[in-house]
């Protein structure tokens, strides 16, 4: 009996660790950074599992070149075998991501190639940036046995191959061209097919798909998204600095800057350098406001550290940037610093006369026939009396007026200690005052 219980469990074991597995990961639509934390999670998961293989089902037109960078990478370095299935097509990126697998399968009638590198209108980028992609596909097609002259024709179209294409003309491969000029290994119709053909018929199929937070980093990568990430967060920031405590606009504000910082350090943007600035930044504009106002040195230092920060966290790392990929990052950083003027500018033009407001805070003014205050709340006799301010005002402190300590405000602007003031209203037990001019 034990020997039967042995030899079940010896055979349960070895099929666990003898049986085949595939992994599949599907590479479709237009290739952005989101999209390599995806890559990766393929690969490690295969590695881990001791995988035959994993399968890249392609069909692309292409999308960013440091996106496809880092997935040729996660690729190259796989520990897998690695098969890349071309269904329709690999246009561009999906060019690179293609010839950095070991196997490379394409249906009837797909097409492989045009990998010019452009910007974000379509215009071709300078001479360094075609340079590098050429050292890459050039670099990615040796590693794996591939004609380098096919694999930069494919970047420009000054390189000539004899029997393919002249000194005018990109390459652009067919199925059949592809395996006649050896940059792909064999042309078949189906998956089962591929299966078939590297006899892994039996294998087991393990299909993954993009999960939540591969998806919820795609969203946040878009430029849009980026933006009003921004300025959520400087709105929320300015809120909170202009009232007293901490509340929900700080809150979205810290959370939407987190957001931005987190997916742009999982997707290889940003580095701890970038979000230390934009913190460092921050620090320093509180300092100013609270600490030392007049908007001086810590003032300018702040706005410029959290303008690095942001500047610096949406900009590729990569040696191909170039004056294109900077003009992107200054005109969205820009929309964002203009639109959040303009959403500050709207929300205290119309914010303190909504419904919503108006039962947050007392409209009217109580007068003192009512009932509803004292005698020792009754400031009236101030109006027009000067003073010393005995705090700084920030705007809210201490001022002294008729030998007496009071709890005064200013309209908004920020006064020092030891200036001199006069008060302008008294609202309830709210006492106005202003900055008088120094002779």
């Amino acid at each position: 009996m034990k020997t039967k219980i042995l030899f079940l469990l010896l055979l349960f074991v070895s099929s666990s660790l003898f049986s085949q597995k595939v992994y599949i990961g599907k590479i479709e639509g237009d290739i952005d950074l989101g999209l390599s934390p995806y890559v990766k999670r393929v690969i490690t998961a295969a590695e881990t599992e001791l995988a035959d293989a994993v399968i890249f089902e392609i069909n692309t037109f292409g999308g960013r070149v440091d996106a496809a960078t880092q997935i040729k990478d996660a690729i190259i370095n796989s520990k897998v075998k690695t098969i890349a299935f071309i269904d329709k097509r690999a246009i561009s990126a999906g060019a690179l991501i293609a010839l950095s697998c070991e196997q490379v399968v394409m249906v009837p009638g797909a097409s492989m190639g045009a990998i010019t590198v452009v910007d974000q209108a379509g215009t071709k980028q300078s001479e360094k940036a075609q340079s590098y992609m050429r050292s890459e596909m050039r670099a990615t097609a040796e590693r794996n046995g591939r004609r380098t002259d096919i694999a930069e024709a494919m970047v420009d179209e000054r390189v000539v191959v004899e029997g393919l294409v002249d000194s005018t003309q990109l390459v652009t491969l067919t199925s059949e061209e592809a395996l006649k000029f050896g940059m792909a290994d064999t042309i078949l119709s189906s998956f089962s097919q591929v299966l078939e053909a590297y006899e892994l018929e039996e294998a087991e199929i393990i299909e993954l798909e993009v999960d939540w937070a591969e998806a919820v980093i795609r969203f946040i990568s878009n430029p849009i998204i980026s933006g009003l990430l921004i300025m959520m967060g400087m709105v929320g920031l300015f809120t909170e600095v202009k009232s007293p405590g901490w509340g929900i606009p700080g809150t979205l504000g810290v959370v939407s800057l987190a957001l931005l910082f987190g997916a742009n350090y999982i997707l290889e943007l940003a580095s701890f350098i970038e979000i230390i600035l934009f913190v460092a930044g921050v620090a320093l504009l509180l300092v100013e406001i609270f600490v030392a106002p007049g908007f001086g040195v810590f003032g300018i230092l702040g706005i410029v550290f959290m303008i690095a920060g942001l500047f610096l966290g949406l900009l590729a790392d990569l040696p191909l940037v170039d004056w294109d990929d900077v003009s992107f990052v200054i005109i969205q950083l820009a929309g964002s610093f203009v639109a959040t003027i303009l959403l500050l500018y709207f929300l205290t033009k119309t914010l303190p006369k909504s419904g919503i407001w108006n039962k947050l805070i007392l409209a009217n003014n109580l007068e003192a026939k009512s009932g509803y205050t004292t005698s020792e709340s009754n400031f009236e006799h101030l109006v027009g009396l000067s003073g010393e301010a005995l705090t700084d005002l920030r705007p809210a402190g201490t001022a002294i007026l008729e030998n007496k300590r009071y709890d005064v405000v200013t309209a908004g602007e920020f006064i020092l200690k030891g200036a001199m003031l006069k008060v302008l209203e008294v609202e309830g037990s709210k006492v106005v005052v202003e900055e008088l001019a120094k002779e």
